[in-house]
């Protein structure tokens, strides 16, 4: 890599490796040495993006999840988004009920090891892998079950089809979390999707706010701020306080993007953006790239043989192949047996202590 090459050209290099034309979904994520995530920006150098020493560790990602992952143009791209939400799982990002959780990972297997067969599959072989950050016994009995009764004969672009469709109502489809705190001190994870922001607390949604109905993000020191314009005039400013000032920036940043991405027709309607009510005071900043209309209007225009995909096999550390996992982790207590729901809160607690911005509890870390 030159020392002047721009992020765009990086970016463009590894797309071209992947033979991914749906490209605008993706970006690229490091980490700085304060354990800081950011999204490598495209229009700057990459040397000079990095605080660390090379050789640099970069992550591709998703960065602006599909509003609807089945309407894909290819293959290709829904099997990379596929990838990314079942790492989401993994790492407690993606909350859901027994239910929910059972027919995700069945279609996991299916997608990665084919129809059940007694001659390569004894009992208890779905316990060998992990799909989420705990479960239980009966929840791995419930996802054999399903794989040998209802997904027989299904390919693997059908069942990462199906896992798309059902993860995409879930809640936290598209949550990526920030870790901060409300005005009582209470933790709190905030986060962007495809259809607005949100508030996390605990298991639950506490705040659930429609790109439209937000009229402006800024940030001052840890502190960051969102305006909102509901009906009736009903006008609500919502505060939170980052851990540090550099998250609340990348806080306020990730805000910028991800509103200009959704909810714009055009790129050409993009603004410079200022951090500040003053405008010579303040972090200014510019969404680089085209929004989701244009991105969904150029794939419909794609027209090439579907580029062939290389799946990878479905192994015990296949989540993250940096990271080697311990040993299934013990079964949830009886007592929360009724009402398995896995847990964001254990599931993103250590996010900033991640290398890569990967929030899971690891021997290896």
């Amino acid at each position: 890599l030159q020392r002047d090459a721009k992020g765009q050209y990086l970016f463009d290099l590894l797309c071209h490796h992947l033979n991914l034309l749906e490209k605008d979904y993706f970006g690229i994520r490091f980490v700085d040495p304060d354990k800081q995530r950011h999204w490598l920006e495209f229009t700057k150098s990459v040397v000079k993006q990095m605080r660390a020493q090379p050789p640099f560790t970069m992550c591709f990602r998703v960065k602006f999840y599909p509003t609807d992952p089945a309407a894909l143009k290819e293959e290709i791209t829904r099997y990379l988004v596929f990838l990314q939400i079942k790492r989401d799982l993994y790492h407690g990002r993606l909350l859901c009920k027994t239910s929910d959780a059972a027919l995700l990972a069945a279609y996991i297997l299916q997608a990665e090891i084919g129809d059940y067969d007694p001659g390569k599959h004894p009992e208890g072989y779905s316990s060998k892998f992990q799909f989420f950050p705990k479960h239980s016994e009966k929840l791995e009995r419930k996802i054999a079950e399903i794989h040998k009764s209802e997904l027989s004969g299904q390919t693997p672009a059908t069942s990462e089809l199906n896992f798309l469709r059902k993860a995409q109502t879930l809640e936290t489809y598209g949550v990526d979390p920030h870790p901060c705190k409300d005005v009582s001190g209470n933790a709190a994870f905030l986060a962007f999707t495809p259809f607005g922001f949100v508030v996390l607390q605990g298991n639950k949604r506490v705040h659930f706010i429609k790109w439209n109905e937000v009229t402006k993000m800024k940030f001052e020191g840890k502190t960051f701020y969102l305006y909102v314009s509901q009906k009736e005039e009903k006008k609500i400013v919502l505060t939170y306080f980052a851990p540090t000032p550099e998250a609340c920036k990348h806080l306020w940043k990730c805000g910028i993007e991800n509103q200009a991405f959704y909810k714009l027709e055009k790129s050409s309607q993009v603004r410079t953006v200022s951090s500040s009510n003053l405008f010579f005071k303040g972090s200014r900043f510019r969404y680089s790239g085209r929004v989701a209309k244009e991105v969904m209007e150029s794939s419909a225009k794609i027209k090439r043989e579907p580029p062939e995909i290389h799946r990878a096999g479905l192994v015990p550390s296949r989540s993250c192949p940096s990271i080697t996992h311990g040993p299934r982790l013990s079964s949830v207590p009886r007592t929360r047996r009724r009402a398995v729901h896995i847990s964001i809160m254990e599931g993103l607690e250590s996010l900033r202590d991640s290398a890569h911005s990967t929030p899971v509890r690891s021997a290896s870390h």
